[in-house]
């Protein structure tokens, strides 16, 4: 930046600074001819126009605030505060469905977990209000209209996706996709719940819940040094979302198998589960696969938002010891879990648990193949995945060199 620029800028800012003061002293139009002055000054710099369009506000130009917010978002289209400026005047120019419209617009630029000053949070609450209101208001009119639609070979599956758009346009709720921290295999379904008919060997693992539940509670008397803190990181690695949990007994693991390593001891304590587990499409790659273990989600324990490796594997749970208020996210949709009933899910998709009641839950958990890969595709996932390995394991297994 040259030296006239700098003076330029210099002299716009306190040009800024006099016009903020005489609209606090309740000289509006003043304020706004000092405001011209400076937006033509620097007419790309949004804070600038934004101290414009609050003066408009003041004297009640809808329209030439309205222009002047659309000058800034011409300059930066996802800029948050202009956004919720723009909703709120449409609002009171009584344009409720174009001030809903932009409310979403800016509720899909604020990054997930971001915090705010508390009279923006206000401002986006109001705007989650308006977008709820609107989308139930759309809602109304679209349920009207399909109840004339013939439904008798529309699947339930069917149905789910359609909703699941129909979140998207009304911006009930995002779209999740898979975010694999290894391998994203491309043109997958990306269900987050698998429907039930991709695998028709869920009954028969439901059936054995009793047999299985018996022998989890037996370890889980007898065998408590066999459980191990599920999230186990070495020290001094970032950890996120898993430094709470992190070598905590809260979520424990009793494996049965582990990255491909079979548990011979806690196997042969739990033989009937070990025969449900093997009639099952388990993934079976050295070194990284099969993975089966007793899930134990402590009271009142909260497992963060997280997703998983890949999606050439799914993931099952089978609940076997659930207390009331046991809730489990992925994606957009929550479930409780029920006592035999299993499930098969994309943990590449965003998920996360809540034990929101007094005593332990426990689950039986494995990995399967993702049933849409052919048979030539899972060798070769199978066969990158062991040389992606080797190459890796192979420098971190080497001796260090000696002096």
């Amino acid at each position: 930046m040259n030296v006239e620029t700098t003076a330029a800028g210099s002299a716009a800012d306190v040009l800024h600074e006099r016009a903020r003061r005489l609209l606090a002293n309740g000289d509006a139009i003043a304020a706004l001819g000092v405001l011209d002055e400076v937006v033509a000054s620097a007419p790309r710099h949004v804070p600038f126009l934004l101290s414009r369009a609050a003066v408009l506000r003041s004297l009640g130009r809808l329209q030439d605030e309205l222009d002047t917010l659309e000058r800034a978002l011409v300059i930066d289209p996802t800029h948050l505060v202009v956004l919720l400026q723009k909703g709120s005047v449409l609002e009171r120019m009584n344009k409720p469905r174009s001030a809903a419209a932009v409310y979403t617009q800016a509720l899909q630029v604020l990054p997930s977990g971001t915090r705010l000053p508390a009279p923006i949070e206000a401002h986006l609450a109001h705007a989650r209000k308006r977008v709820a209101e609107n989308s139930a208001a759309v809602s109304v009119l679209i349920d009207a209209r399909l109840a004339a639609l013939p439904h008798g070979s529309t699947s339930s599956l069917e149905r789910m996706r359609f909703d699941r758009c129909l979140d998207r346009v009304l911006g009930r709720q995002r779209i999740f996709t898979p975010d694999p921290t290894f391998m994203l295999f491309p043109y997958l379904m990306n269900y987050e719940f698998l429907p039930r008919e991709y695998c028709p060997w869920l009954e028969a693992l439901e059936a054995s819940t009793d047999a299985i539940r018996a022998e989890f509670l037996d370890v889980f008397q007898s065998d408590r040094a066999g459980i191990e803190p599920y999230i186990n990181y070495d020290e001094g690695l970032p950890l996120n979302q898993w430094k709470a949990l992190n070598h905590s007994p809260r979520w424990g693991a009793y494996f049965l198998w582990n990255q491909g390593w079979r548990e011979e001891a806690h196997l042969a304590s739990c033989p009937r589960t070990a025969a449900a587990l093997a009639a099952l499409p388990q993934v079976d790659v050295t070194g990284r696969g099969p993975t089966a273990f007793f899930s134990i989600l402590d009271a009142r324990t909260t497992i963060p938002p997280h997703t998983g490796v890949t999606n050439t594997r799914l993931t099952v749970h089978l609940p076997l010891v659930v207390p009331p208020t046991c809730r489990f996210r992925v994606g957009g949709e929550i479930r409780e879990w029920r006592e035999g009933s299993a499930w098969v899910f994309d943990d590449t998709i965003e998920h996360e648990a809540w034990n929101d009641s007094d005593l332990p839950r426990a689950i039986l958990i494995f990995d399967v193949w993702n049933p849409q890969l052919t048979a030539l595709e899972r060798d070769l996932v199978r066969e990158a995945t062991i040389v992606l390995a080797e190459y890796s394991d192979a420098e971190l297994n080497s001796a260090a060199p000696s002096n």
